[in-house]
Formats: C-alpha cells, sequence, structure tokens
C-alpha cells in the first residue's frame, strides 16, 4: 500500500497520459467498428441473400451474424488476454487494432451472408482483445482515486466511436450498404503510434520478469483460490451482456420494421436508425459519469446494481407496451444512461486477479459473458417470430422484452455475490489464501507500485 505519508502526486505523469490516451482512443475505435454492422445489419444481411429485409430469414441470419460477432469478441479476450498477460499489454493492443481494423474493412468485399459471418468473427476477436489489454493497461499506470472517472471517460470513447458511426452511415446514406465497412480501416494508423510511443507499465514488467518458468494461465483462474469470483463475474457479465447486446442489436431492426410498415422511403428509415443510435449514445455519455459519481459515493458493487435495476426498468418502460416511432424514442436516452454499468467494469474487475493474471482473468470474464449473448440474441430473435411459413413476421419488441427481463437477476446477483475491492485493493499483498497455490504464489508482492 502507499505510504500515508508520501501520497501520490496529483500530476499525470507522461506514462499515464500515452497509456490513457493509448486505452481511449483503441475503445473509441472499438466502439466504431463493432457499430457499423448494427447500422445495416437487416438491410445489408437481405441484400446478400436476395430477400426482402422484413423476412424472417434476413432476420435469422442477421443474428447470426452477430451471435458469431459476439461468440468472436468473448474469443478474443481470452486469447489476446492470455497473449497481453504473457508479451504486455502494450504489444497486444497494437495487435488487437490491427485485428479488428483488417476484418472490418474485408467485410467490404462479402459477397455471402456466411463471408460476413466470418469477417465478423475475426474482427470481434481483436474488439474483445482489446477491452482486456487496455482496462489491464490503465489499473496498473493509473491511481485508484482517479479510476471511476476514467472508467467514465473510457466508456465514453466506445461511446464517441458510436457517434462516429452514426456519423459515417449519415454521411454514407443512400450509398451501398457495403461501404460503410471500409471507414473500419482507419484504426489501423494508430497502432503506429502505439507502438512508437507507449510503454510497457512497471508493475507488469516486475511482475514478468520475477516469475521463471510458465506463468499462471486460464486454469489458475479455476484454482481454489479465484474460482469462486471467476464464476460470480461470470454470471453477472453474461446476464448484463445478454441483455444488453439484445438491445443494441435489435432496437434498429424494430424501428425499421416499423417504419417500413408504415411506408417511408429507405433514406429516411436509415436516418431514424442512426437517429435511435444517436439517442442511445448521448443518454450512454451522461450515464457513465453519473455511474462514475455513484462509484465514488457508494462503490462500484452498489452503483452497477443501481444501473442495472434502471435498465431492467426502462426495458419494460419502452417495449412493454406496444409503442410507435417516437414512443419508442423517447426511452432511448433512459436506456443508454443506464449502461453506465458497463463503464465501471473497466475499472472494477482488473483488481480482482493477480497481475499475471489481470487481461487473462478480466478480458476472459467479462468477455466470455457474450458468448451468452451471442446465444441470446439468436434466441430471443426466434422467439420474436411470429406465425409461420409464408406468412411469419418479426415482431423485434418481444426479442427486447423478454431479453430486458435479464437485467433484474443481474441486479440482484451483483448486489448480493460480485466481490469488490476498494481502489487500492489492486495492490497485492500475497495473502495466505493465494500463497496455497503455486501459480498465483510466483506473483511478486511489488506490486504497491500500482498505487502511486
Amino acid at each position: 500500500m502507499s505510504s500515508p505519508a508520501s501520497p501520490p502526486s496529483a500530476r499525470v505523469t507522461p506514462q499515464q497520459f500515452k497509456s490513457g490516451l493509448a486505452a481511449w482512443l483503441g475503445w473509441m475505435f472499438d466502439g466504431l467498428d463493432m457499430h457499423l454492422y448494427t447500422l445495416v445489419a437487416l438491410p445489408f444481411v437481405a441484400e446478400l441473400l436476395r430477400v426482402s429485409p422484413s423476412t424472417p430469414e434476413a432476420s435469422t441470419k442477421a443474428s447470426l451474424i452477430q451471435g458469431a460477432f459476439l461468440f468472436g469478441w468473448a474469443m478474443g479476450g481470452a486469447v489476446f488476454g492470455r497473449i497481453g498477460d504473457i508479451i504486455g499489454r502494450s504489444r497486444t493492443l497494437s495487435l488487437t487494432i490491427l485485428t479488428y481494423a483488417l476484418f472490418t474493412g474485408l467485410s467490404f468485399v462479402a459477397h455471402e451472408w456466411w463471408h460476413l459471418l466470418i469477417f465478423r468473427f475475426l474482427a470481434a476477436l481483436g474488439i474483445g482483445g482489446e477491452w482486456a489489454v487496455g482496462a489491464s493497461l490503465l489499473a496498473e499506470t493509473w491511481p485508484s482515486r482517479w479510476r471511476p472517472w476514467l472508467a467514465a471517460i473510457l466508456q465514453t470513447a466506445v461511446n464517441t466511436g458510436v457517434l462516429l458511426a452514426c456519423f459515417s452511415g449519415w454521411l454514407l446514406a443512400g450509398t451501398p450498404y457495403r461501404f460503410i465497412f471500409l471507414v473500419g480501416v482507419v484504426p489501423a494508423l494508430l497502432t503506429l503510434w502505439i507502438r512508437r510511443a507507449v510503454p510497457e507499465p512497471e508493475v507488469w514488467a516486475s511482475a514478468s520478469s520475477g516469475v521463471q518458468g510458465d506463468k499462471p494461465g486460464l486454469k489458475t483462474l479455476f484454482a481454489p483460490e479465484l474460482r469462486r469470483t471467476t464464476l460470480i463475474v461470470v454470471t453477472v457479465c453474461a446476464l448484463g451482456l445478454t441483455a444488453h447486446w439484445a438491445l443494441m442489436f435489435w432496437h434498429s431492426a424494430h424501428l425499421r420494421s416499423m417504419a417500413r410498415e408504415a411506408g417511408w422511403a429507405k433514406e429516411r428509415i436509415d436516418v431514424l436508425a442512426n437517429h435511435a443510435l444517436y439517442l442511445l449514445t448521448i443518454g450512454a455519455i451522461i450515464g457513465n459519469f453519473l455511474a462514475g459519481w455513484l462509484a465514488r459515493h457508494i462503490g462500484y458493487r452498489r452503483a452497477i446494481t443501481v444501473n442495472f435495476a434502471a435498465y431492467f426498468v426502462f426495458m419494460m418502460a419502452a417495449y412493454g407496451v406496444v409503442r410507435d416511432a417516437d414512443g419508442v424514442l423517447f426511452w432511448l436516452p433512459f436506456l443508454g444512461a443506464a449502461q453506465g454499468a458497463f463503464a465501471l467494469f473497466t475499472m472494477c474487475l482488473p483488481p480482482l486477479f493477480p497481475t499475471l493474471l489481470r487481461t487473462t482473468g478480466a478480458g476472459f470474464c467479462y468477455n466470455i459473458g457474450r458468448v451468452f449473448a451471442a446465444a441470446g440474441t439468436v434466441t430471443f430473435g426466434l422467439f420474436a417470430q411470429v406465425g409461420s411459413g409464408a406468412g411469419a413476421i418479426c415482431d423485434h419488441r418481444l426479442a427486447l422484452l423478454y431479453a430486458g427481463t435479464l437485467f433484474l437477476p443481474a441486479a440482484l446477483v451483483t448486489w448480493f455475490y460480485l466481490p469488490e475491492k476498494d481502489g487500492d485493493a489492486i495492490v497485492e499483498s500475497a495473502p495466505q489464501s493465494e500463497a496455497s497455490s503455486p501459480a498465483i504464489a510466483a506473483i511478486p508482492a511489488a506490486n504497491a507500485e500500482l498505487d502511486s
């Protein structure tokens, strides 16, 4: 722990600034690349299938692609998380950004729906890995008192990326849908600066040099000392992310369906989809800072619980009854504001794991929830089908309503079971319970630098 007699400096060091900027830009382009598809998912998939966007086949294939994306996100969190613990945060951050930029751009050349599924899966590997690596990079370079606000600022980077996706959608409205994926190539340029300017955290370098032989791996997360934490965090993330991604994917399809039934022109429908994502994002930016403020006063666990409970209430309000487009749009900023829960995960999860398991643990637990989210996106999409045969239609409101109920158990599990360490507890002092595991005992106790 930091000595009270020598409080940490209030000044931001060059290393902290560079690591913060690298993570912020990485997250921003995460937000851009992950949401380019949601803007055009249903019409583009229908175009690849050569069917009408209103057919259940288009809806099912679009949800399968999104499911593959979320599954890839989960795998990327585990794979690149492990790589980040082995070769370092900065190097791995560059690899993740190159991965999602390359394969988002390659989506442009998709000519069958399964082409797009493959490219989205591969792009998601990088997006999932970037979150785990960036979160650990910041946890190891920034002092604890900054972290609730840093979580809000970093999540706002994702929201800024979503706004850039909205702007790209507006700019390219009326052009072939595939052109929007070319925007996703831009992040590759960021890696040139990261590799030159962003050093590896001293905490990771010290811990890495202090371990001889193999470093602790994924199976250590299920050792007796960490198993309970791992399972609880996976449960919370699985429930929350399944419901969240059902909203982020299906809200646009729901609005597009209503607009088509009302006879709107294609360009007007595209503008409506962009407007909806814009409202969600503006609400999320505000919600991130509200969540940071709550975490400062009542702790991460309670603040996440409040946000999940609010998310549940707003989902029931928005989709519990049949509303017109304006009625749904009214609730979107409130739904966005409740997404502040996910901003808090950025700083809440890494301290729960030892240094040489930090990106592995945070990446695996947070992103494995996306495997459930992938299954949920497809499953709730199937529940939304009304009727059978040629006369079947999709009521995406039902998919959103059913998915929204998951926020309630997410709130309850968080309140009663989610572990929480105070800001300084990321400093590991190798307690006796951890020392019983050779893999964990090998991790140096020199991590007191984290809060200096």
